[in-house]
């Protein structure tokens, strides 16, 4: 099976689940997003200091 084919035949199971509207809905949660999650955390945590992250705790 195809990537193309695996992609179609799992949306027709999802429509079988759910109805079209839910199949969609369900798909539309998944984003991939922008960026590059692990170097902006590194700048992120770069600029706190313990002394930083215990003040926001309390």
């Amino acid at each position: 099976m195809t990537p193309l084919e695996l992609n179609q035949k799992g949306f027709e199971a999802l429509i079988a689940a759910l109805g079209y509207a839910d199949a969609v809905r369900f798909i539309k949660q998944f984003d991939t997003g922008t960026g590059d999650y692990s170097t902006d955390r590194d700048r992120w945590l770069d600029a706190l200091s313990l002394d930083d992250i215990w003040a926001d705790l309390k």
